[in-house]
């Protein structure tokens, strides 16, 4: 199959915000609901991990029996953890490096994230991330809410960047959105930065860093 598009995910892909997410979490029920068990809190966290924002919501909604409603507790989490995005993320080790690796071979890059719109703009500031991807930049708005692991989001960049689903490379970092790229048809990479590899089974194959991307290998296979 011969690829001419590589499209990243956001959190946890390419900028390191996993503790971020789970931080804000923690904070926000700690003020909301006051001590959780361990049982709840593994849940939880197991269930968000690269859901849209939305549906992480619903779950923390559900899981805890709170009054809330979901977008409420959307407001109130978003603003927390954006307060931590403009204190400072960092890049993923490696993917500055790979980025520009790409540049050679002609490959388009796209973005394709669950994340909420005012993440995305304060992301974009804080990490230039048009000098990345342009206007490549696509998020759960730009189809109707429709979060992975629906494979909307991948379709419609794939769409955008004018490249067919099967042309595509993915790098992804959860289950739901590796779910949602081989959904669309596209080739998947895991990215293991959560430290959860079981997580990342559905994946075509499963990296600890960009340093393990042979891309040379990974194109011979055009």
């Amino acid at each position: 199959m011969k690829y001419f598009a590589i499209i990243f995910d956001m959190d946890g892909t390419i900028i390191n915000t996993e503790g971020i997410w789970e931080k804000a979490t923690q904070e926000f029920i700690a003020k909301r609901h006051g001590a959780i068990t361990p049982e709840q809190k593994k849940t939880i966290l197991e269930k968000t991990h690269g859901l849209h924002l939305k549906a992480s919501c619903a779950v923390i909604k559900e899981t805890l029996g709170l009054n809330d409603d979901v977008e409420s507790i959307i407001h109130e989490l978003s603003t927390m953890a954006n307060n931590a995005y403009v204190q400072g993320v960092t890049f993923i080790e490696g993917f500055e490096t790979f980025h520009a690796s790409l540049e050679p071979h002609n490959l388009k890059t796209g973005l394709a994230t669950n994340a909420h719109d005012s993440t995305v703009s304060i992301t974009k500031k804080t990490h230039n991330l048009e000098k990345f991807f342009g206007r490549h930049i696509y998020n759960v708005s730009h189809v109707n809410n429709v979060g992975k692991p629906h494979p909307a989001l991948y379709l419609h960049a794939a769409k955008e960047m004018g490249v067919k689903p099967e042309h595509c490379v993915v790098i992804e970092d959860s289950a739901h959105g590796i779910r949602a790229a081989k959904s669309a048809g596209m080739f998947c990479i895991g990215i293991n930065t959560s430290k959860k590899r079981d997580n990342l089974k559905e994946a075509d194959f499963i990296i600890d860093g960009y340093h393990e991307i042979d891309l040379k290998k990974l194109l011979k296979k055009n």
